[in-house]
């Protein structure tokens, strides 16, 4: 990519082609294929006009007519329009195929390599333009391709032939056509030039307002609320404004080839009839021979149509196509070194010591946290909204590395151990909860696969999830349908905590894990959770400070920092910022 492809954001043409290009390296027998299958349908679609003016020059006049030659013309006019038709199905059958192929790897890929990006690469991008650039932008792309298969190299081919067909017939007109010709190539190329930047914007605008609706879309309820309705259609219409803005401007730019071309081939087969005329007054070119030169000067001019329309949708392609290599250019999670340890028989010490960390440099958020939790040890940690609660709980499963000092488990640095096994020793449940769209007793085998039914049920039971579950349709072959699945928040968060149990992990991190259920259930699943935390060492970040009293641990957090430690008599003792915050919700 050049500097200045670099600095204005957008890859350069030649640089996305090569990229598509080695995508269709591991094709290149059916791209060969391809081609010989688009040579054989110009070749026989060429036939069909010498065959024609053949049978005209057998057509003389009256009672002229030499029937034998005429029948045998035919025939071949026939077999010749039959192969056209049994090559052009076999040639979009292949090219059909190698262009879902290549349309299906970019986003296997794309997708496999939003697994190994880094948390902060979704936490920083807007959910519906990734969304957008793995299966839009890949339509939009896959479109284009097929074009460009299916017309390109039929299109270039019958430009050649057509020339050679034409210069065989008569080569002073064929001349005549050859001069002409470079008027439409240079008008497409300085057209399409200013295309594709139109296409590119149009391209990043379509994944702004995707984004934008589906924010609004999961927020409805929200936005209704506080009758925010004319602020979200004020911010779509602004976002949809731009999108028509850029989408003009490249179908404007674009739409001009197509009449560009056609103007520039009028004037070829204006030529073509003229002196092809005179030609044949002169006794140099017969009737047939003038008619079929007319036939090869529409065939020669139309390709050029087809290419300037291919020209323009692969503008369009290439474009989709860069927002989607941006992606792949991303850079990934740092891998695990070579000699990482695995985790194995979590004694489940932590320690953090003079941790700092910021998500952003220049805003400073955890500054010189040290804490450990030995084996088995029960620690809250509590504060006000921002105080960095939820950020201790991505250090700790390694979701962000720190900037600088270290998060050991069992004395071994958290960077020097693989993710999966330390993410492994982890049961997780989070405030948020997330239910995808499958079972239910897949989503709760989701960390744990090969789990039995039993298993299952009983994970279910200990989360108090199993009544609930009995009365939905399917029992625990109901299929839920992802965020918008037909059962409340609280009964997700259920079987976010079932998904815990199940997992059985040595270590516990609860986020805020019974914030969407009922009064009367959270006393259940508090005594579930304390059979679950029973040896476990257990962090858990709590706003309802009655639920954190039996820990071994309190640590209050303010600004990044931890101002008090210590259990909840001691802190309450103390009077410090911990009693206030107590006081604030059980004291008028």
């Amino acid at each position: 990519m050049s500097s200045s492809d670099k600095s204005q954001g957008k890859p350069s043409r030649t640089a996305t082609l090569r990229r598509v290009l080695s995508f269709l390296a591991p094709h290149g027998l059916a791209l060969v294929a391809s081609l010989l299958l688009a040579a054989a349908v110009v070749v026989s679609t060429l036939l069909v006009p010498v065959l024609s003016g053949q049978a005209i020059d057998r057509v003389v006049g009256p009672g002229e007519v030499d029937f034998p030659g005429l029948a045998g013309v035919l025939r071949k006019l026939a077999a010749a329009v039959l192969a056209t038709c049994m090559s052009q199905w076999l040639l979009t059958a292949v090219t059909n195929r190698v262009a879902y192929d290549v349309v299906f790897d970019m986003r296997e890929r794309a997708f496999s390599k939003l697994q190994r990006l880094p948390l902060s690469y979704i936490d920083s991008h807007r959910h519906g333009d990734v969304v957008n650039r793995i299966v839009t932008d890949v339509d939009q792309f896959s479109c284009g391709l097929v074009m460009t298969f299916q017309q390109f190299f039929t299109g270039a081919l019958t430009i050649a032939l057509t020339l050679w067909f034409m210069f065989r017939l008569n080569a002073i007109v064929t001349v005549i056509v050859v001069c002409v010709t470079p008027l439409s190539i240079l008008a497409a190329k300085l057209i399409a030039g200013r295309g594709y930047a139109y296409f590119h914007d149009q391209s990043t605008q379509r994944g702004e307002l995707t984004s934008i609706a589906e924010e609004y879309v999961g927020g409805m309820p929200v936005v209704e609320t506080f009758d925010a309705q004319q602020i979200a259609l004020g911010r779509f219409t602004d976002a949809d404004a731009r999108l028509a803005q850029a989408s003009f401007r490249a179908v404007f730019y674009s739409s001009l080839i197509n009449p560009t071309t056609r103007f520039v081939n009028s004037l070829v087969y204006a030529g073509v009839g003229i002196f092809g005329a005179l030609a044949a007054i002169d006794g140099t070119l017969t009737v047939g021979g003038l008619t079929a030169f007319l036939n090869y000067a529409n065939q020669y001019t139309k390709p050029f149509n087809d290419i300037s329309e291919v020209v323009t949708e692969l503008q369009n392609s290439l474009a989709c196509a860069a927002r989607l290599f941006d992606l792949l250019d991303e850079e990934e999670e740092v891998p695990d070194a070579a000699d990482a340890i695995e985790l194995r028989d979590v004694r489940s010490e932590v320690r953090l010591e003079d941790v700092c960390f910021s998500y952003v440099p220049d805003r400073p958020l955890i500054q010189h946290f040290s804490l450990e939790a030995r084996p088995g040890m029960r620690v809250a940690i509590v504060g006000p909204t921002g105080c960095g609660k939820t950020t201790l709980i991505n250090l700790l499963m390694r979701f962000y590395d720190v900037d600088s000092g270290q998060i050991l488990v069992d004395g071994h640095d958290v960077r020097d151990v693989t993710r999966a096994s330390l993410r492994a020793s982890y049961g997780m449940v989070l405030q948020e909860t997330w239910v995808k769209c499958a079972s239910v007793r897949d989503n709760i085998a989701l960390g744990k696969p090969d789990a039995t039914d039993e298993d299952v049920r009983r994970a279910a039971e200990d989360a108090f999830a199993d009544d609930f579950i009995a009365r939905l349709p399917h029992g625990y072959d109901t299929v839920l349908d992802g965020e918008e699945a037909s059962i409340s928040a609280g009964q997700r968060q259920l079987l976010c905590i079932a998904r815990a149990m199940l997992a059985c992990a040595p270590m516990l991190i609860l986020d805020e894990a019974t914030s969407n259920i009922d009064t009367r259930t959270e006393v259940k699943v508090q005594a579930a959770f304390e059979r679950l935390m029973k040896g476990r060492t257990s962090f858990v970040v709590a706003h309802r400070l009655s639920t954190i009293r039996n820990a071994d641990a309190i640590v209050a957090m303010r600004d990044g920092h931890v101002v008090e430690l210590g259990t909840h008599d001691e802190l309450l003792a103390k009077g410090g910022f911990y009693a206030s915050l107590y006081r604030s919700q059980f004291e008028s």
